[in-house]
C-alpha cells in the first residue's frame, strides 16, 4: 500500500467514514466522474480509479481547496491508521503490545489495531515508531507482507523461502538492498503488490504518496484473497531462494536424467536433479585456470507473455530478441577463484555447458538498466581478468531440440553429478 497525508487536527476529518473491507475499485467511468471533483486529479491521472475507490470507501477525503494532493507523502501514523481499518484483515496469531512512545493521540488507536492485525511488529523497533516521519517503500513492503502472514500462514513460509533469492530490482544487483528488507521486497514483487520504478529500482528509501496508497489498498485486497502458490513470480523467487534456480517453474520438463542414459558401470546413486546440491559448490573443471561455482541459475521462456512470463524476464531479456529453435534463455551467476592469470576465453574453457557459458554475459539493455554484474566490467587489456575473485552473470541457452544436446551436465568435486534433460 502506499500513502496518505494527514496530521494532527485534520487527522480525524480525513479518516472519517465507516469501517471498510476489501472492496473492489469502481469502473473507469465512475472514476472519471468522481475524480473530476479534485482539480489535481484529472480522469487521465494514473491512479484516478484507485483514488475514487479509496475516497468512496472512506479512506481519504480531499482538501478544502478542492485538491486531493496525490503526490503528498504519507506518514507512518497515517498509514497505520489506514491499515487498521481493513475490516477483512484477521488478527495476527501472535499479539504484540503497542509500546510506542511517539505516536500522536489521534493515531494511537489506529496504530494499536494495525499491530493487532499483524501489519506492524513493535518488537522490531526500539520503542519508537518515528510515527510522524514519511513512510518509506522498504518499510511499507515489510508492513504489507507481514499483514499477509496473518491472512495465510503460507506467506510466512514464503517470506522465509526467499531469504537467498535473486531479487529482480536494481538495488539487489548493486548491493544496496538491505538484508532486513530483502525478503519483504521479494514477496511484494513476487505477488505484484509492489513493483520497480522506471529506473528499475524498488526505491526502499523513497517515500510513498497518497495516490500510491490508494492503489496499494486495492492491490492488497487482491493479493490477500490469493494463495501464495498461485503467483508464478513468487513461486520462482521461492524456488531460487531454496535451490538456486527457477528451472522447475519455467522449464518443468527438465528433470533428472534416467538411469538408462548411463552405462551399467556408472554409479547412478551420485546423480542428482536437485540444483540445491550444486549451488555454491566447486565444480570439476576442464582446465586448471580457476575454481568455479554457480551461485544462481535463472531460466527465461521468451515466447510467453503476461502472467506466464518469468518475473526475471524484464531483468535479463529485451523484448525484440528470441533465440532460434525454441530455446529458452539461460543465465548463470558465476563465482571464480583465479589461480594465477586468466583471460576471457580461458574462463570459457573451465566448464563446457551450453546452458551456462562463462565466456559472455547477456548484452541486453535490460541487464544494463538493472546493473547486473557483467564480465566486461572485470576485464582489462587483452581480455584478462583484473580481479582474482570475479562474480558475474553469464549467458547461455537451454535447448529442447535433441539435435542440439539439451542436457545440462555438471560434476562437483565431491563426486556429485548434476544431470538434467527434457523428458
Amino acid at each position: 500500500m502506499k500513502k496518505i497525508m494527514i496530521s494532527g487536527v485534520t487527522a480525524l476529518a480525513l479518516f472519517t467514514g465507516g469501517i471498510v473491507g476489501w472492496g473492489a475499485i469502481g469502473n473507469s467511468v465512475q472514476a472519471a466522474q468522481a475524480t473530476l471533483q479534485f482539480k489535481d486529479v484529472p480522469s487521465t491521472h494514473w491512479a484516478a480509479e484507485a483514488i475514487n475507490s479509496a475516497v468512496e470507501q472512506g479512506y481519504f477525503k480531499g482538501y478544502a481547496d478542492g485538491t486531493f494532493k496525490p503526490s503528498s507523502p504519507v506518514t507512518k501514523a497515517e498509514m497505520a491508521s489506514i491499515l487498521g481499518r481493513l475490516a477483512d484483515q484477521p488478527d495476527a496469531t501472535t499479539q504484540e503490545q503497542n509500546n510506542f512512545t511517539d505516536v500522536p493521540d489521534w493515531a494511537k488507536s489506529g496504530v494499536s489495531i494495525a499491530i493487532k492485525k499483524g501489519f506492524i511488529s513493535p518488537s522490531k523497533y526500539n520503542g519508537k515508531l518515528d510515527a510522524q516521519a514519511a513512510l518509506q517503500r522498504g518499510e511499507m513492503a515489510s508492513w504489507l507482507t507481514q499483514g499477509l502472514t496473518a491472512v495465510d500462514p503460507e506467506y510466512t513460509q514464503a517470506l522465509s523461502d526467499v531469504t537467498n533469492t535473486v531479487v529482480p530490482a536494481k538495488e539487489y544487483f548493486t548491493g544496496k538492498l538491505a538484508s532486513s528488507q530483502k525478503n519483504a521486497v521479494a514477496v511484494a514483487l513476487g505477488t505484484g503488490l509492489m513493483s520497480v520504478a522506471n529506473d528499475k529500482t524498488f526505491g526502499t528509501d523513497r517515500t510513498t504518496t497518497r495516490a500510491e496508497v490508494a492503489v496499494l489498498i486495492a492491490r492488497y485486497a487482491s493479493v490477500a484473497k490469493t494463495k501464495p502458490a498461485d503467483f508464478q513470480g513468487l513461486n520462482e523467487l521461492r524456488e531460487v531462494g531454496l535451490t538456486g534456480t527457477n528451472l522447475s517453474v519455467i522449464a518443468p520438463k527438465y528433470k533428472k536424467a534416467g538411469q538408462e542414459k548411463f552405462s551399467e558401470s556408472y554409479d547412478y546413486s551420485k546423480v542428482t536433479g536437485d540444483f540445491a546440491k550444486v549451488r555454491n559448490q566447486e565444480l570439476v573443471t576442464k582446465t586448471n585456470y580457476a575454481d568455479i561455482k554457480v551461485k544462481n541459475w535463472i531460466v527465461v521462456n521468451p515466447y510467453v507473455e503476461g502472467d506466464a512470463r518469468s518475473i526475471y524476464f524484464p531483468t535479463f531479456v529485451d523484448e525484440k530478441n528470441k533465440p532460434l529453435r525454441g530455446a529458452y534463455y539461460s543465465f548463470a551467476e558465476f563465482e571464480m577463484n583465479i589461480k594465477n592469470s586468466m583471460n576471457q576465453l580461458q574462463g570459457g574453457s573451465l566448464i563446457q555447458a551450453v546452458a551456462m557459458n562463462p565466456v559472455i554475459s547477456p548484452s541486453s539493455k535490460a541487464v544494463s538498466d538493472y546493473s547486473v554484474p557483467h564480465i566486461n566490467d572485470l576485464l582489462g587489456a587483452k581480455g584478462v581478468f583484473i580481479v582474482k575473485n570475479p562474480v558475474y552473470w553469464g549467458k547461455g541457452l537451454l535447448h529442447f531440440d535433441n539435435e542440439l544436446n539439451p542436457e545440462v551436465f555438471l560434476t562437483l568435486k565431491d563426486g556429485t553429478i548434476y544431470r538434467v534433460r527434457p523428458n
